[in-house]
Parts: C-alpha cells; sequence; structure tokens
C-alpha cells in the first residue's frame, strides 16, 4: 500500500485526470452521483464554509489537490491559508487555481506528506482534508497528525469515500486499490473512530452515498 503514496506524488497523468474531473462542477456532478452516489452540491456547500474562517485564522489545505477548496476563500480574506499536497505537480495546478480565482494572495504552498506534517503543534485554527484519505496507505495516521497540529478550539473539516455503503462503489474502490490510486479506504464508521481517538470531538458525520463528510472539533480543554 505504500506504493500509492508514491504514484500520487509522482503520477502526472492521473493528477490530470482527476483535476479535470474534480475542477469542473459539470462533469463532477454527474460522475460523483454516478460512481459514488454523492450529491455534489454537498461537498460544495462544505467548501465555501472556508469564506466564514475569522480575520487572522490559520488555515491548512491538506492534500490540497489541484486548488479544490479555493473556490470558498473571499479574495480579501486575511488569514494565513496553507496549501499543501505530496504531489509538485498538483501543487503547479493549485498555483494556477488560486490565480485565476484571485485568491493567491493568503495562500503559501507547500508539499508535504499528511501523515508527516512538518508543522508545530498547535498551529491552525481550522485544517481541510477533501477527498484524500481514501487515498492514503494509513488515514488513521493523517487524521492523528491533523489533530496534532490544530489549535485548542480549532476545527478539522473534511471528506473521504468509504466502503460498506454499497456494493457497486465498493467494487470501484478495490478497482482503484488494484490499479494504485486508493490506498486502505476507511469503512462506515472508521473516521468517527479515528476522531475520537485523536481526541477531537465529532460535531458531524453524515454520508452521501459512499462519500463521508466530517467535522470534529479539538476542544480547548
Amino acid at each position: 500500500m505504500g506504493q500509492v503514496t508514491d504514484r500520487w506524488r509522482a503520477a502526472r497523468v492521473a493528477s490530470a485526470l482527476y483535476n479535470r474531473a474534480v475542477m469542473h462542477d459539470s462533469v463532477a456532478a454527474v460522475g460523483a452521483k454516478a460512481l459514488w452516489g454523492l450529491a455534489l452540491h454537498e461537498l460544495l456547500e462544505e467548501v465555501q464554509r472556508v469564506g466564514e474562517a475569522p480575520a487572522g485564522a490559520h488555515v491548512l489545505d491538506i492534500p490540497c489537490g489541484g486548488g479544490f477548496a479555493f473556490r470558498g476563500l473571499r479574495p480579501e480574506q486575511d488569514c494565513r491559508y496553507v496549501a499543501a499536497d505530496i504531489s509538485a505537480d498538483m501543487l503547479r495546478r493549485a498555483r494556477s487555481r488560486a490565480t485565476q480565482l484571485g485568491t493567491a494572495d493568503p495562500i503559501e504552498f507547500t508539499e508535504a506528506d499528511i501523515t508527516d506534517l512538518p508543522f508545530q503543534d498547535n498551529t491552525f485554527d481550522l485544517a481541510l482534508t477533501f477527498n484524500g484519505l481514501h487515498c492514503l496507505p494509513d488515514p488513521q495516521a493523517a487524521v492523528v497528525e491533523l489533530a496534532r497540529v490544530l489549535k485548542p478550539g480549532g476545527m478539522l473539516r473534511g471528506s473521504t469515500c468509504v466502503r460498506g455503503r454499497g456494493w457497486r462503489q465498493d467494487r470501484f474502490v478495490t478497482a482503484l486499490q488494484a490499479a494504485g490510486f486508493f490506498g486502505n479506504t476507511p469503512k462506515a464508521g472508521d473516521v468517527q473512530r479515528w476522531l475520537r481517538d485523536a481526541g477531537l470531538e465529532v460535531l458531524v458525520a453524515r454520508h452521501s452515498g459512499s462519500v463521508e463528510l466530517f467535522e470534529a472539533l479539538r476542544p480547548s480543554a
């Protein structure tokens, strides 16, 4: 399963195809519904909440991909926004996307492994991890790292494909695992358990098809 990390780090063709699919809403909406049973608007509503981050907030977006969550940023937003990904090609696409949207000013780009984050404890007020945990060989380790870098009172929001929500979707997960693009995709219920084990309070855990959307708080005390 460790090979999946190397594949995403180096696979320019795969990143281009993935980026095209998720960055074009009309294409993404059809694919999301057909493949995963996901109502895309539910995910996009979560992304738009990025714009609610208060002035001076420190935000981590990993894996940022080609800048999927940037649409939620306001051009004038006063925050430190760190966009991180293990793929240099995805970061290149993300930079281009930020320039296109006019949101480049607050964004710092960094190449990073979500399971070994190069940030100190208690750094971020908000951490975002959309559409990435299912690609990882050890998604629980990623949750632990995200919890570590959150400040007390900080929030983690994200989404992931999960197994156990439909036989057709499970077969597609298996095919993507065999192709080296999905890792140890969590089963339904795993993410909530991992969040709690990492010391976070689960505020939201809901499904749209075989995609789980979640929100968790790091308690202040």
